[in-house]
């Protein structure tokens, strides 16, 4: 049994929504277990070959033709019975979140291109985009924590990634080295730790654990973090900002501070999810007008968890 929305949390979630009838389908599907999605390694293996042995086994659909490595599993599992499954032990797949997929594709990373994943435990989107990039190019994966960094190697090791560096380091201390050398790269992605408001399908402890003060706390690092981050960018380079949670001081906020601070242009980007435009103002804050071409993936309009996706283009150097 799932716990209720905080008041607190609650009254925001009605403010974001400002329509009723749209928060209760949020409140009603937050309360439901997620789907089962998962990626094919197109490394290892075709999405056609993996349906061809999942079949076998499970009801498969492929819900969008154009990204043939979105699976969903239309059947309830056991526990752990698809991480245990010999297909997931030999890397032909990844259990990932459909919303968790976006980061990525907006990305669209390119083979031979050199690029960043800045917090990149466990490594669903470090594997997502070796396969993009067909293992060809460099991928520089870095995490902080040692166990962390564990789970990260390990998943690399099972998805076959061979284009990849792994770094242990605090973020804004990495960035801030690489910053003082002439290295630069052409895409980083900043899947940054956050409240966490997009799980609580998955994760039944969010509703306990929401704290205002702690997405206060994390909106600040997260300013910091991007700010660093888009040190270490190229010119005419793509970052692309993702969170897991619905709280625009942890999104918009945040995209409004870089395009303040920062010579930087929001970019539009198609995704094959449903999704809405980031909003323009919260509490008294006017955000940047080009604000509003982020995305915002909401569990009622896709069947999915709750995702926020940004996109940035660095338009001067940076000194």
């Amino acid at each position: 049994m799932m716990p209720e929305l905080k008041p607190k949390f609650k009254e925001r979630m009605q403010t974001l929504f400002s329509n009723e009838v749209d928060f209760q389908n949020f409140n009603e599907i937050i309360h439901k277990p997620p789907r089962n999605f998962i990626r094919c390694n197109t490394l290892k293996i075709t999405p056609s070959a993996l349906i061809d042995r999942l079949s076998k086994k499970w009801s498969v659909v492929q819900p969008f033709p154009e990204q043939e490595e979105i699976i969903l599993i239309n059947k309830d599992l056991l526990p752990g019975e698809l991480g245990n499954a010999i297909e997931h032990i030999l890397g032909y797949y990844y259990v990932q979140e459909i919303s968790s997929m976006m980061s990525a594709f907006a990305l669209s990373p390119q083979p031979n291109e050199f690029i960043l994943d800045l917090c990149a435990s466990p490594g669903s989107k470090t594997t997502q985009i070796a396969a993009l990039m067909k293992n060809n190019g460099t991928i520089m994966a870095n995490d902080y924590k040692l166990d962390r960094i564990m789970i990260l190697s390990s998943n690399l090791e099972r998805c076959g990634v061979t284009n990849c560096i792994v770094t242990r380091n605090d973020a804004i201390n990495l960035c801030s080295k690489i910053s003082k050398t002439s290295m630069r790269f052409d895409k980083i992605l900043l899947d940054a730790p956050c409240s966490g408001e997009g799980t609580l399908r998955s994760s039944a402890k969010t509703f306990l654990m929401w704290n205002e003060k702690v997405v206060n706390n994390l909106s600040r690092q997260q300013k910091k973090l991007i700010a660093y981050a888009l040190k270490c960018l190229k010119i005419g380079g793509t970052i692309v900002y993702s969170t897991c949670t619905h709280a625009p001081e942890e999104n918009e906020s945040v995209i409004d501070f870089a395009t303040a601070n920062f010579p930087v242009k929001v970019e539009s980007f198609p995704l094959p999810l449903k999704y809405r435009k980031g909003i323009k103002k919260w509490n008294n804050q006017i955000y940047n007008e080009n604000i509003e071409k982020c995305c915002r993936i909401y569990p009622q309009d896709n069947d999915s968890e709750g995702f926020f996706v940004a996109k940035l283009t660095l338009t001067e150097d940076i000194k």
